[in-house]
């Protein structure tokens, strides 16, 4: 007799996967931990295995685990491609949407991944720039829909979530212990005046040893241990680490992730990917 897998309990079980978490999963998958729990043990239930190793501080698949992600994914994608090739046709065009560079990653490749398997016809046209500009983007109606990071949210806003700003460096770096402290940071980021101001409040000497319009070029010089820099908690690159300053820096103020929508860009299609977005950044 043949048996079914339960298609949503498999959904939960790759996304606990990829987030290495049920709490960043449930967040993601707009659940509750307890059901994103509840699906996954019937799920192994159903199997009779276990897929999870639970032993340990932190949750990893055990053998059986590895063997069904590959089917999983392999499985949501055909379900997810099948669905949307026979219940999309009415949607199709351009959405423009504004993100900037330091929050691209990691959260808007998975976005633009789920939007484009449930909505093939729509292309999602990414704009990575300055908070700064990109409001006034937004405002010249070049942006459907623009994220920012602000100290602040306008009325026309909402605002994803409140994320502490940190201190980043080289690997195993010592920049952070020289005086003046060496800064680095765009001309337009929107960072780097609070930083100034809580370095001054600390009465901490700092110098602005790289200045450039290239995140590339800051991101370079921070990972040469020539400089230091202000990124959002839960962004950091590969290339660089939090410090581990144990009250050498001061404490950083937290910014709001905003979403802001234009009123003519109504409808389904964009009510999806903005529920997308505020899933991604739930978990950040």
């Amino acid at each position: 007799m043949a048996r079914n897998l339960d298609m949503t309990a498999l959904r939960s079980f790759v996304a606990v996967a990829e987030t290495g978490g049920v709490t960043k999963a449930a967040g993601f998958l707009n659940l509750t931990q307890s059901a994103v729990s509840m699906q996954l043990k019937r799920l192994e239930e159903s199997l009779a295995v276990d897929l999870f190793d639970r032993a340990g501080r932190g949750i990893a698949l055990t053998g059986n685990g590895e063997q069904l992600l590959g089917y999983a994914r392999r499985m949501l994608a055909l379900n997810d491609e099948v669905y949307s090739r026979l219940t999309s046709r009415d949607y199709e065009g351009v959405i423009t949407l504004g993100v900037p560079h330091d929050i691209v990653y990691p959260s808007i490749p998975k976005v633009l991944q789920t939007f484009h398997a449930e909505l093939p016809r729509v292309r999602v046209q990414l704009v990575s720039s300055f908070t700064n500009r990109l409001k006034q983007s937004y405002q010249r109606g070049e942006c459907d829909l623009i994220l920012t990071t602000e100290d602040r949210v306008d009325a026309d806003g909402e605002t994803l979530q409140s994320v502490p700003l940190i201190w980043v460096g080289a690997p195993g770096g010592v920049c952070w212990k020289q005086r003046p402290l060496r800064l680095a940071f765009e001309y337009g980021c929107i960072f780097r005046h609070g930083v100034q101001r809580a370095l001054d409040e600390a009465n901490i000497p700092w110098d602005m040893a790289v200045e450039s319009d290239s995140t590339r070029t800051v991101e370079a010089s921070v990972s040469a241990d020539l400089a230091i820099h202000a990124i959002l908690d839960g962004t950091t690159p590969p290339y660089v680490e939090p410090i581990q300053h144990g009250g050498a820096l001061p404490t950083l103020a937290s910014k709001k992730i905003n979403l802001y929508r234009a009123s003519l860009s109504k409808g389904p299609v964009t009510d999806r990917l903005c529920e997308l977005l505020r899933q991604a950044f739930k978990t950040l």
